[in-house]
């Protein structure tokens, strides 16, 4: 584990981490300030419990992803790569020890952003408050299982073709998987066109891993016989960029 360990210390060296522990543990309580939660108090949790997730969504998106990007394309062309192969660490080996290096930073996240929730924008209803435990619970597993992949891929990809391409590779995979799948559905119904429906169909649904909605308007947590086909979903996901990854990533720069 010796590249594992090489790129947490750097990474702990850059301090860079900092800035997401700031926006997930305490940029949420300064927004609403500037916000309508002071207004009106009954919108106050419900919005330091959206703001608390949002904040993680982007940290993982933009630390997380550029960080593996970065880290991707430094292995290959710094020689590092080439010389922990030499010493016996191959391929595979370096791409899960740079990822779990950055996922080590990650992981922290949807707990700290659950933890907040809980503890500090529970409602006042003992039902209402297991139900919200139960689904910030949920959400953090969904979370992690959801970026996980989504880290190795951005540094496979910087691996091959540099550290913006691997960026913006998994950022736009989230973003459409969160945002985009909805508006394709709405398109794809109002052209009744059978392409894009099998386009949505194989799309990645992430935005059933963002718990805004239900926290927002307190639907309370996924039903626990459904929730263990979430999970066969989202590692079945995981699975195939695992794949993607492996065969994308180099350890070598192009000459």
């Amino acid at each position: 584990m010796r590249l594992y360990r090489l790129t947490t210390a750097t990474l702990f060296r850059r301090k860079s981490w900092v800035i997401c522990a700031f926006a997930v543990g305490v940029l949420p309580f300064l927004l609403q300030y500037i916000s309508s939660g002071t207004e009106n108090p009954a919108l106050l949790k419900p919005a330091i419990a959206q703001a608390t997730w949002a904040m993680a969504l982007l940290s993982a998106v933009f630390w997380g992803f550029f960080t593996a990007a970065k880290q991707g394309e430094s292995n290959a062309r710094s020689g590092l790569g080439e010389y922990f192969l030499t010493t016996g660490v191959s391929a595979g080996r370096q791409l899960f020890e740079m990822w779990l290096s950055v996922f080590t930073y990650l992981a922290p996240l949807p707990f700290v952003a659950a933890a907040i929730c809980i503890l500090g924008a529970s409602p006042a209803l003992p039902d209402e408050r297991a139900m919200w435990l139960a689904t910030n619970v949920q959400y953090a597993i969904l979370f992690l299982l959801v970026m996980a992949p989504l880290v190795a891929l951005a540094a496979a990809v910087a691996s091959r073709f540099g550290s913006i391409t691997g960026f913006l590779a998994s950022s736009a995979l989230a973003i459409y998987g969160l945002y985009g799948v909805g508006y394709l559905k709405l398109l794809a119904n109002l052209e009744s066109s059978a392409l894009l429906k099998w386009l949505w169909a194989s799309s990645p649904h992430y935005h059933f891993a963002d718990p805004t909605e239900r926290l927002r308007y307190k639907l309370g947590a996924i039903a626990w016989d459904k929730f263990p086909l979430l999970i066969a979903y989202f590692g079945g996901i995981l699975l195939v960029h695992a794949v993607i990854s492996r065969l994308v990533f180099r350890v070598r720069a192009t000459a």
